[in-house]
């Protein structure tokens, strides 16, 4: 009896509203971070920070756990679809493209991108992103079918994996983008992936950008 009393208070100390929406998994726990949300406040937190009247006790590829007055509290990360469309065989010596992708931006020629590179500088670069950039839903008949990028910070992972201000995101290998939550949340998903598509809509047309994860 005196167990379940105490979990429910836990449980009514957690906002009701808080979510995980990613994780960037670093070389060590200090970079390791996670995105919390609750109340339309967002915080980047690792082990041992406070956030939302609890303290972050783990975080990893799946979720986070938080420490309510002795309690513990695990928020799983949202599941993103699994099966994505497979790949068409490309022209000799370019990247392969998603079934009815369009063509690349001539512009914005696809890049390669070393892995760990990229996995240390999301470490980094998290706070300034969260901080520096802007998103806007682009509706459809009432839906959001993608996500259009207002404001970007310069010399960022963004702008250098050939991102633009005003582009609109529609899809990421496949997956609809709807939200930076959904962006940002689909990354631990896609750390094993060799390549990551995005379909944006730049100057009223639609494009395809490709890096190449090595």
């Amino acid at each position: 009896m005196l167990l379940s009393v105490t979990l429910a208070l836990a449980l009514a100390a957690a906002p009701k509203d808080l979510a995980v929406s990613g994780v960037v998994i670093g070389k060590t726990r200090e970079r390791t971070t996670a995105i919390l949300s609750s109340g339309g406040k967002t915080r980047v937190v690792s082990v041992g920070d406070s956030a939302f009247g609890g303290r972050v006790t783990a975080v990893g590829a799946d979720g986070v756990a938080l420490d309510f007055d002795g309690e513990r509290v695990v928020l799983r990360l949202p599941s993103v679809a699994q099966s994505l469309p497979r790949p068409v065989a490309a022209a000799p010596g370019g990247p392969a493209l998603l079934p009815g992708a369009p063509p690349e931006d001539p512009q914005t020629p696809a890049r390669s991108m070393q892995r760990v590179e990229v996995q240390r500088r999301l470490g980094d670069e998290i706070p300034r992103i969260l901080a520096e950039t802007a998103v806007a839903p682009v509706l459809e008949d009432g839906r959001v079918v993608g996500v259009q990028l207002t404001r970007l910070p310069d010399g960022s992972l963004l702008t250098d994996a050939g991102l633009r201000a005003g582009d609109v995101i529609t899809r990421i290998n496949g997956t609809e983008i709807d939200g930076m939550a959904t962006l940002i949340g689909l990354w631990p998903r896609l750390q094993n992936a060799s390549e990551l598509r995005a379909v944006v809509v730049r100057n009223g047309q639609p494009v395809s950008l490709v890096v190449s994860l090595k």
